[in-house]
């Protein structure tokens, strides 16, 4: 009697399971959350992006006036922003790195930050030109810089 009810009991449980509907209604409602919720991640991942850069040329203006207290002028256009990592040849006062590393001169689409001294817009301009790497454009694609 005990063996009996035991090979029952292993028999029911080995045919416990889901359906193949079951599954198909539990992969609908997966593709309903993620066709909500996927492009609202996306928007603000690249809204993040964008607030990233704007936070790193803040860093970077500083670091430029840390080089500039001690250097006496900012880094030469064609030294660039690599001068707050490597001393320049030219530089006696040099007091660097100003910056931790090398990612710190690279925007957040991996592209160099750009630099410009003199500057248009003030004594120095450091920018990127966002999401798609061109000069202009609106929202992700806009130019983000210290002017």
């Amino acid at each position: 009697m005990y063996l009996e009810s035991k090979l029952r009991a292993r028999k029911t449980s080995s045919q416990k399971g889901l359906s193949l509907l079951e599954v198909l209604v539990v992969l609908s409602i997966i593709a309903l959350v993620a066709g909500v919720v996927g492009p609202r991640a996306v928007s603000y991942l690249s809204r993040a992006k964008s607030k990233s850069a704007q936070l790193q040329i803040t860093e970077l203006e500083s670091a430029l006036e840390l080089y500039f207290l001690d250097n006496g002028r900012y880094p030469a256009e064609t030294s660039g922003l690599n001068a707050l990592l490597v001393k320049p040849a030219t530089e006696d006062r040099w007091n660097g790195p100003y910056l931790k590393n090398e990612t710190a001169i690279v925007d957040p689409w991996n592209r160099a930050y750009r630099y410009r001294y003199p500057g248009q817009v003030n004594e120095f301009d450091v920018y990127t030109f966002g999401r798609d790497g061109l000069e202009g454009g609106s929202g992700e694609d806009a130019d983000i810089s210290n002017g």
